[in-house]
């Protein structure tokens, strides 16, 4: 299996840079999957497995790093293999998906910062909110804005808070506790206030787009994968959308055959 390199980029402070003072992180660490399709036994169609995808990328996108595998763990130690020394100066940003954060925190630092996705949080809220309103789309649309502007604007202890003191029908108490449940887990990495005031990011589109990039390459038409040539084809890939400089330095340097 082709093995990546590690990337020319540099995870650390520049002397330049205030860190302290601007209140931005050296770099954003993603994490996201997707699903692979894989063939089975004598070329048969087998279930899809997820890979999971890290992004490393820098405030303002000059310099980003994607990595891949099929294990999570796996993949956590491969984002510390990069060199995170001080975690106090990265910020984790995964959406609500199990054991993205606790992988991040056993691999990394228990105490790293994590954000979690807005646009996640944001569709849990309207999910509910179709439950809810099912028959009344102006009330919906109403309900949904309300509890959204309630998150942006003073967090997810709030919304949490507005939730609690719903009365709503029969028919939508399940999905309202599933969505209490789903603040309560992640209301530490929502305070979406606080975060938009440091100037920091609260979305993850760059790590869903680069799962989008690595997976249309894995993901053509008529495609199933073993797990080997996935793996191997997707870390290549991984290379070649992290940049000129990451791709090139792979290829440089002497290869290593697998074992």
């Amino acid at each position: 299996m082709v093995e990546p390199s590690r990337p020319e980029t540099k995870w650390t402070k520049t002397p330049e840079q205030d860190w302290s003072k601007a209140h931005m992180p050296n770099a954003y660490v993603g994490l996201d999957a997707f699903s692979v399709p894989m063939q089975g036994f004598q070329g048969s169609k087998a279930e899809h497995r997820m890979l999971y995808t890290a992004l490393l990328y820098t405030p303002k996108k000059e310099h980003t790093r994607h990595l891949v595998d099929f294990g999570l763990d796996a993949l956590a130690e491969q984002v510390r293999s990069l060199g995170l020394t001080d975690v106090s100066q990265f910020i984790a940003i995964t959406d609500g998906g199990n054991g993205l954060e606790e992988a991040l925190q056993r691999h990394l630092a228990e105490n790293i910062t994590t954000i979690l996705d807005w646009y996640h949080a944001a569709e849990h809220i309207s999910d509910f909110a179709k439950v809810w309103h099912s028959s009344d789309e102006a009330s919906c649309e109403q309900w949904r804005q309300e509890a959204k502007g309630i998150l942006y604007d003073h967090g997810g202890e709030a919304l949490l808070d507005h939730l609690q003191r719903l009365n709503v029908p029969t028919e939508a108490r399940e999905e309202l506790r599933k969505l209490i449940g789903y603040f309560e887990n992640n209301c530490h990495r929502t305070d979406y206030p606080n975060y938009r005031a440091k100037g920091w990011d609260i979305g993850s589109g760059p790590t869903e787009a680069g799962c989008k990039n690595i997976g249309e390459r894995l993901k053509g038409s008529g495609m199933r994968w073993v797990e080997d040539g996935a793996a191997t084809v997707a870390a290549l890939r991984a290379l070649y959308v992290s940049g000129g400089h990451v791709w090139d330095g792979f290829w440089s340097q002497p290869q290593r055959l697998a074992a």
